[in-house]
């Protein structure tokens, strides 16, 4: 990659959604405001590797933008009081920080506004804010992407229908929006972990350090929130085993395999310490809190022959109390492989078939386990079926492999 389409991916990860945020504040409306932010990181592709990067990246994102969205409403004949301020200059007055003085995260909690199912705010600010595609975004909801495309449509209606305004929401306001950014935040981490789309990278660094970044911001506002601890302490494990998660040759390694020397000690120390500080609340813990727990006893084994799935599938029994979704299912009976066999594992993981039959790591856990069994035809097939719906280049690496080691 050159340099300037390098300049180019940080400035639209870096940009993206200040520049959207503008038009959409300017204009009043969502679709106007993507569509133009679209065509104006078109253009940069277009003309920055023949011209440069501009001084002032941003700047020139936003002029430009602006311009497209004007020149939109003139095709649509919407000269209304907006347009006119709009044309009559490109600055626009500063907005009240409040309580949030980080431009992405106030975005983020302004956008998951309480009117919007909670889906929906999750969606639409990923799309909006996360710079996500909706392709992404289908992936991480396990929808097709027709059915998520029409969500956000229906999400971007509704605020117009209902004239739901954009306004930076004040600390009251914090508490009832935390549980949306949440989501968006661990979406946005998970996509960078294991990126779902095949032309990126394997695991976007960019994404998962923002995703942390921000979590920590929330973390300094809402000092006393569980959720928001344990959510920070999950991404920090997972972040701690980053370097030690795809080979040399560009296969995803397995936690199993991995060099447990690589993880970065300081983000595992400060993970744990995050983790007791929540046990010794003796509060119940949520969602993301009892992961972190998971992440803590699979970071806390010397080697892979030391982790103590029994207490892990014990923390699996209280995420299933508090998070119904097939997947922590998934994950559970992976687990409990490790403790009472394969073959009660995969009756588990059969049940699961027809709510996760879209999923890879379905199938992937199904071959695995069928491996484990002899039964190496179904494990075949099996594999065959995640690679086929896995996008993940190193993920599909190892999952190949593993398929052509079994024995005919």
């Amino acid at each position: 990659m050159s340099d300037v389409q390098e300049a180019i991916t940080r400035v639209h990860h870096e940009e993206w959604a200040r520049v959207v945020a503008s038009l959409t504040r300017r204009f009043g409306d969502l679709d106007i405001a993507e569509e133009a932010a679209a065509e104006a990181f078109a253009t940069a592709v277009e003309r920055w590797p023949a011209d440069g990067v501009p001084p002032n990246p941003g700047a020139w994102l936003t002029t430009t933008a602006n311009r497209r969205a004007i020149d939109r409403l003139r095709r649509e004949s919407k000269r209304d009081d907006k347009q006119k301020e709009a044309q009559m200059s490109y600055d626009e007055p500063p907005e009240p920080l409040g309580v949030i003085d980080d431009e992405r995260l106030r975005l983020i909690f302004t956008c998951c506004h309480p009117a919007l199912a909670m889906e929906t705010r999750v969606a639409l600010t990923l799309r909006m804010i996360g710079g996500l595609t909706v392709p992404e975004i289908a992936r991480g909801f396990l929808v097709q992407e027709t059915a998520m495309g029409q969500r956000i449509t229906r999400a971007k209606a509704k605020i117009k229908a209902a004239k739901i305004p954009y306004r930076v929401p004040s600390a009251e306001d914090l508490p009832g929006r935390v549980s949306g950014v949440l989501s968006v935040l661990f979406l946005v981490f998970n996509e960078g972990y294991l990126a779902t789309g095949p032309d990126t990278d394997p695991i976007r660094h960019e994404l998962t350090a923002e995703a942390i970044r921000l979590t920590r911001l929330i973390r300094a506002l809402l000092p006393d929130d569980g959720e928001v601890a344990g959510l920070l302490a999950l991404m920090l494990l997972t972040e701690a085993r980053r370097t030690a998660r795809v080979s040399a040759n560009g296969e995803l390694i397995s936690l199993r395999d991995q060099d447990r020397g690589a993880w970065d000690a300081a983000l595992v120390a400060e993970g744990h310490r995050l983790v007791r500080e929540r046990l010794a609340t003796r509060l119940p813990p949520g969602r993301y809190q009892i992961l972190a727990a998971i992440n803590a006893v699979h970071t806390s084994a010397r080697d892979a022959a030391d982790t103590d799935w029994s207490q892990v599938v014990a923390l699996y029994d209280q995420l299933v109390r508090v998070d119904r979704s097939p997947i922590v299912a998934l994950n559970r009976a992976i687990a409990v492989a490790e403790l009472d066999g394969p073959e009660v594992a995969l009756a588990t993981i059969d049940r699961l078939g027809d709510t996760l039959s879209g999923y890879h790591a379905y199938h992937a856990a199904r071959a695995d386990l069928l491996r484990r069994l002899g039964r190496s035809q179904e494990s075949r097939a099996a594999y065959d079926a995640a690679i086929e719906l896995a996008e993940n280049t190193a993920e599909v690496a190892y999952l190949s492999r593993r398929r052509d080691q079994l024995v005919s």
